[in-house]
């Protein structure tokens, strides 16, 4: 049976399949060690998928979850009482509903190791003008309040023990931004178009080829500092090689 890398989260685990994405970056480089499974959600918030989360994860007797991710957020951190289908969820409610997403039962039945990653920053401008486009005339996200999702995530992780990808700092810095200046993304920073978020964020929002590889990057660092004997060269293939003499010996099909 093979076991599994599951991948838990909103559109930024659910498209991370698009343009080669950091979802299908990861299925390549773990194809035949492990099975990566998309449980990527879009538009969910931390208590909608929580509330799911007894529907996706399966029994280890249908495949043991050696690997996991968990990144949600970026909806919770919508503004309330902002146009279109609430998503917002407060700041101590989805501290609880991280924790309860970690130490559900039947996620700790697999003991799987773990990384939460933090939601990234968002630009400002660009999700203003994504939100135009559809009609939308009203702020509804802010660099600021997702900075504070990213470090609630960051300190639940923290307090569960838990390996954490701070996926908003190394955006951050990427970009270009320093601690004590104004947040990149932010009306109140000077913006590149060239450079900087939107050439990690298509929409402010969702991420770009280079905002995957990035995030892809940034994973399997992650995972060769934590646990080096689960890289994909660490991992043997769950089958033989072709030319594996010694394995089809007697062998038949």
């Amino acid at each position: 049976m093979q076991e599994l890398f599951f991948l838990f989260g909103d559109s930024l685990t659910q498209q991370g399949y698009d343009e080669f994405g950091w979802v299908a970056r990861l299925s390549n480089a773990y194809i035949r060690r492990l099975a990566v499974v998309n449980a990527g959600l879009s538009g969910y918030n931390t208590e909608m998928a929580l509330a799911k989360l007894p529907l996706l994860v399966p029994p280890p007797s249908h495949g043991r979850i050696r690997l996991m991710t968990v990144l949600l957020g970026a909806n919770d951190a919508r503004l309330p009482n902002t146009l279109g289908v609430p998503q917002h969820v407060p700041l101590d409610e989805y501290r609880r509903n991280l924790a309860a997403a970690i130490n559900h039962p039947q996620v700790r039945e697999h003991d799987p190791r773990i990384v939460l990653i933090t939601p990234p920053p968002v630009d400002e401008r660009m999700c203003e003008a994504d939100d135009r486009a559809k009609g939308i005339d009203q702020v509804r996200r802010t660099a600021e309040v997702t900075k504070t999702y990213a470090d609630a995530a960051r300190d639940v992780g923290r307090e569960l023990g838990v390996v954490v990808l701070d996926a908003w700092t190394i955006f951050m810095e990427r970009a270009g931004w320093k601690s004590g200046e104004p947040l990149v993304g932010s009306k109140e920073a000077d913006q590149d178009p060239d450079s900087g978020l939107p050439s990690l964020l298509r929409d402010g929002l969702h991420l770009t080829p280079e905002g995957n590889k990035l995030l892809y990057e940034s994973l399997i660092e992650l995972v060769e500092k934590t646990w080096p004997d689960q890289t994909p060269d660490a991992l043997p293939f769950v089958l033989p090689r072709w030319d594996d003499v010694e394995a089809w010996k007697g062998s038949k099909s």
